[in-house]
């Protein structure tokens, strides 16, 4: 079972991880500006999940919107 970003590049826990696109977050009014950052991602039991801390918010994010920093 291996976690990779939208480049391919495999993902690990503790990763840095890039937003390629601007993502909306449901059930808020919160939005992620593509370029932001997301320091120490944490895998989860699903491939193309990973979850990851924006602010004090931690978000469970697809994969295929991410790049290895």
């Amino acid at each position: 079972m291996t976690t990779k970003d939208s480049n391919g590049t495999e993902l690990n826990d503790g990763d840095n991880v890039t937003l390629i696109r601007d993502l909306k977050v449901k059930g808020t009014s919160t939005n992620l500006k593509r370029g932001s950052l997301a320091k120490n991602i944490s895998l989860t039991s699903k491939d193309e999940e990973v979850e990851c801390r924006f602010g004090k918010t931690t978000i469970v994010l697809k994969t295929q919107y991410l790049k290895k920093a």
